[in-house]
Order: structure tokens, then C-alpha cells, then sequence
């Protein structure tokens, strides 16, 4: 059953996360505590071999051998190559999720769409909705091993109520190498227009929306198979695994307190650990370090395959059940049973307001969210209100884009910044009020023209030696 701890986290509050640490259902401690003890028990084993059964040349070996290992672990990119892949497996995780199917939609356009009072309306609704929780059924028992355990075999399901006799005696006669669980929908579909041809769906348009949600959902069905069928790819996982365990065996030589180097000594005479080193006999960052990345990987190992039985896979035979008792409900008790319609108690009011309980109150006081510049102070000043024109007329020829300079380097038909060398630095001074902006458009083409010459002579003149 799937771990739920959302109430326990609905607001931020001191020790929040920490009250989580304690649970052992779900928990990481639940995955982990036996190759936790393994890795403990190697790591305890070497230590006291080193301590108690090697000689002092045979300890120098072994130390230098701990300090190659240890460089050696810090090669392999874990972090990295672990992180990536635990994303990459939780995407999938969720894009599982989404694409288990739902009858909701459905059942509500058929409820809608299919009527009928009598036992055959009644008899075509729930025939229809059977055959789509059938379909969904189909592939579950394909993905998941807890719905494979309830139903082994098609005579569970018929017995369970998704399929009739005759229904399974058709669809065994069905020959096929591949997955069947598009039978029943292409059986909806039949009965669907076989509905439209005898009236009971009243135009093609009911029709197609039934038919598009239809194919909503068996997309859905198909989705979930290829995510079953098309893994993620199985170097990758090897990689990601190989790396941790890489990682951890060169640890567990490598994290031992070994003897720090030192110049020659007497052989009678065993060397004095350095200044420093503190020969603590529970490797505490080392446990701790095991604990995350290994912690990380039994993660991706759990999210991979979300359709098997751990604590946190998802309740595949619990969505069966609802989506079979809500969408029967759906089509056949509530199919045109309506309560009367009725004036709401806010009829005659112009903005309605709804009461707040005591614990609520202060909520009704908070001013509603108008925009995030809705508070924004305006300058007093009325000139900064005032509109300019921002385009010239279309009268006048367009001026030249082109300063001098770089006229001669980017061509005749090459644009140059807007701002030309000549009148570049003459924003100095106080700037000029809004009603003064204006685009002298006033000049007629040929003095326009002639200003435009003499600044091109002007910059020809400062580029001369």
C-alpha cells in the first residue's frame, strides 16, 4: 500500500521532516539495513585484520595499498552519473502514474450521450463502460504483478464480472502473437455505431466525442505497455550500478585508519601516528556517505518498476475497484437522476460572500491580489504622463541608419547602431522633458537629405591622417 505523509507536512514547521525519520514502513532504512550491515561487517573484518593479524612490513603494504584505493575512489564521477540517472527514473516514475487509465471522462460522455430509460439504454451504458474497465484490466495484468496475482487467469476474470462467457470464448478465438487488450475497445466502437444506427446516440457529433475519449483512454493502455516493454537502457543501469559498487569496494580499503607515512623507523620499534590523525575505529563519514549514495540507488531500484509490490508501488487492484464501482455508478444510478433544480441562497446578491468559520476569519480581512504592479507608485510630475509620438510620417523618405565609420567597413547596405559616432556623448545635461521629444520630421526631404551628406564629409575628414 502506498505510503501517504502529506497530512504531516501541510505546513512548515520546526522538525517537520524530522517526525518522517522515525517511520519504518517505506522507509530508506527498510531497503537498506542489509547491505548497510554488509558493508559494515567487510569493513569491520578488514580493520581487524589489519590491527591484529598483519605484521608491521605487512601493514606498511597495506597502507599504501588504502591510500591507492582511496585516491582512486575520487575518479569515478558518482554524483554525477547517480544523479542524472535517479532523475531520470523518477520522470518515468510519474509519467507511469499519468498514464494509468481513468474512466472519468469517459463515463461522463457516455452518460451523457447514450440514453435510454428502458433495460436496453440501461444495458448498452454499462456494456460500454465494461468493455473500457475490461481493457484497463487487460493491461494491468500485463504490467503489474500485483493484478496478475488476482487475476492468473481469464477465468478470474470472468468471474470477477469484466467479461461474460460468450465475450471470452470470442476473444480467445481471436489469433494473435501480440498483447489483446485493444479488444475490447474495438468492441466499444461496434457497439458504439451499432448505438448511433438504432438512435440511442442521437447525432454524429455525440458519437465522436464518445469515440475520441475512447481513444483517449486506450492510449493511455498503450502507453502503459510500451513503458512495460521499452526499459530504460540496461548499460545504463549497469554503469550507474557498477559505480557505486566500484565506488564502495575501493572505500572499504581505502577508508581504513592505516598508519600515516613516516620516515624510516626501527623495525623493533612501531611508528607514532602523525599529529592529526585521529584512529577512530567506526568510520562515521564513511558509514554516512554509504548510507546517501547507496540510499540513492535503492531509490532508482524501488521507482523503477512501480508495478510491483513495495511499499510505495502503486495500488493497481485498489484503482480497479474504483474506477469499476465509479463509472458503473456513473452510467446507470445517476444516468438522468438529477436533484431539482433551485434558487441558490445567493440569488439576489450582487457579490456574493461566503461565511468563514472562527479558525478563518483573519483570511476574509487579507485585500485580494489585484496584480504585481497594481501598488506601484507613479511619478508626481504631470510631463512624465504626457504621450509622444514614437513613429515618423510616411510622407517623408526614411533617414539613413548608417554612421560614417562604419559605413566604410560593413558596406552600403549594412546597418549601424542607432546612436551615429558623430552624436555619440551628447546626452550630457539635464534631460529633456516628454513634450520636447519630438521626431524631427519637420525637415523637408532635401535639407534632410543635405544634413545627411555633411555628416558622412565630416567622417570622412576625421578618418584622414
Amino acid at each position: 500500500m502506498t505510503v501517504s505523509y502529506t497530512l504531516k507536512v501541510a505546513e512548515a514547521r520546526f522538525g517537520a521532516f524530522s517526525g518522517l525519520l522515525l517511520r519504518w514502513r517505506g522507509s530508506i532504512y527498510k531497503l537498506l539495513y542489509k547491505e548497510f550491515l554488509l558493508f559494515g561487517a567487510l569493513y569491520a573484518v578488514l580493520s581487524i585484520t589489519y590491527r591484529l593479524l598483519l605484521t608491521q612490513e605487512q601493514k606498511h603494504i597495506y597502507a599504501q595499498v588504502a591510500r591507492y584505493c582511496n585516491r582512486s575512489a575520487d575518479l569515478i564521477p558518482l554524483s554525477f552519473v547517480l544523479g542524472f540517472y535517479v532523475t531520470l527514473v523518477v520522470n518515468r516514475w510519474w509519467s507511469q502514474y499519468t498514464s494509468i487509465p481513468l474512466p472519468d471522462q469517459l463515463m461522463c460522455v457516455i452518460s451523457a450521450c447514450v440514453h435510454g430509460v428502458d433495460q436496453s439504454g440501461r444495458l448498452l451504458r454499462r456494456t460500454l463502460i465494461r468493455y473500457a474497465n475490461l481493457a484497463s484490466v487487460l493491461v494491468l495484468r500485463s504490467v503489474s504483478t500485483r493484478v496478475l496475482k488476482r487475476f492468473p487467469t481469464m477465468e478470474h476474470v470472468v468471474d470477477a464480472g469484466f467479461m461474460s462467457q460468450e465475450e471470452r470464448k470470442k476473444f480467445e478465438s481471436l489469433k494473435s502473437d501480440f498483447n489483446k487488450y485493444w479488444v475490447p475497445c474495438v468492441w466499444f466502437t461496434n457497439l458504439a455505431a451499432q448505438a448511433r444506427r438504432d438512435g440511442r446516440i442521437r447525432d454524429d457529433i455525440a458519437l465522436c466525442l464518445i469515440l475520441e475519449e475512447l481513444n483517449k483512454y486506450r492510449a493511455k493502455c498503450s502507453m502503459l505497455f510500451h513503458y512495460d516493454w521499452i526499459s530504460i537502457p540496461l548499460v545504463y543501469t549497469q554503469v550507474v550500478t557498477i559505480a557505486v559498487y566500484s565506488f564502495f569496494a575501493l572505500s572499504l580499503v581505502g577508508r581504513q585508519f592505516v598508519e600515516p607515512e613516516t620516515g624510516a623507523a626501527e623495525p623493533e620499534k612501531e611508528p607514532s601516528p602523525a599529529l592529526g590523525d585521529l584512529d577512530m575505529f567506526v568510520p562515521l563519514t564513511t558509514l554516512l556517505q554509504f548510507f546517501f549514495y547507496a540510499g540513492w540507488l535503492k531509490v532508482a531500484e524501488q521507482l523503477i518498476n512501480p508495478f510491483g509490490e513495495d511499499d510505495d508501488d502503486f495500488e493497481t487492484n485498489q484503482l480497479i475497484d474504483r474506477n469499476l464501482q465509479v463509472s458503473l455508478l456513473s452510467v446507470d444510478d445517476m444516468y438522468q437522476n438529477l436533484p431539482p433544480a433551485e434558487k441558490d441562497q445567493y440569488w439576489d446578491e450582487a457579490q456574493p460572500q461566503p461565511p468563514y468559520t472562527v479558525a478563518t476569519a483573519a483570511e476574509s480581512l487579507r485585500p485580494s491580489f489585484l496584480g504585481s504592479t497594481f501598488n506601484l507608485r507613479m511619478s508626481d510630475d504631470p510631463e512624465q504622463c504626457l504621450q509622444v509620438e514614437a513613429s515618423p510620417r510616411s510622407d517623408l523618405p526614411a533617414p539613413s541608419t548608417q554612421t560614417p565609420l562604419l559605413g566604410r567597413f560593413l558596406g552600403t547596405g549594412a546597418l549601424s547602431p542607432a546612436v551615429s559616432l558623430r552624436n555619440f556623448g551628447r546626452t550630457r545635461g539635464a534631460p529633456r522633458t516628454p513634450h520636447v521629444l519630438r521626431l524631427r520630421t519637420e525637415l523637408s526631404g532635401e535639407e534632410a537629405a543635405s544634413r545627411i551628406d555633411e555628416a558622412e564629409e565630416s567622417g570622412d575628414e576625421a578618418l584622414e591622417p
